[in-house]
């Protein structure tokens, strides 16, 4: 997945979608899987495109982990780009119901409130918070 943050860092895009599974809607960032022979940045790069028509700028590989160690093997793979070029509509239009550009200033209430849950949009949104460019750090 990508974190896809506006050109002066200040906002990220997310997605707000239903995950059936446990039936709860969140922010979530864009990401799917990754393809036989595919490089984790090329899936991540995609699937923005595609879920959101903005392509990332410059992916930075942030963390490859697994959120559940102890049961199955599911990499996950987090990338940050400082900057997103709007290429077209998503072309698939079934991955939200809406997408907006967040201030990250709102992330960790967001967070708090639990509307994002997704351990990979955690991952990445707490790497954000905790490297923020203007020296503002996340308060509990």
């Amino acid at each position: 997945m990508v974190a896809l943050l506006d050109g002066a860092g200040e906002r990220v895009l997310l997605m707000w979608r239903h995950r059936f599974a446990v039936d709860t809607w969140n922010w979530e960032l864009p990401g799917g899987i990754v393809e036989d022979g595919e490089d984790p940045s090329v899936t991540a790069a995609r699937e923005a495109i595609e879920e959101t028509g903005f392509r990332p700028v410059d992916l930075e590989h942030v963390v490859t982990f697994e959120p559940n160690i102890g049961m199955v093997r599911n990499a996950h793979h987090v990338y940050v780009s400082r900057g997103a070029e709007l290429v077209g509509e998503p072309t698939e239009t079934t991955e939200m119901q809406r997408m907006e550009w967040v201030p990250l200033d709102d992330v960790q209430q967001l967070i708090a409130d639990g509307k994002i849950v997704n351990s990979g949009t955690l991952v990445a949104l707490l790497y954000l918070l905790a490297t923020r460019a203007d020296g503002a750090t996340p308060t509990a």
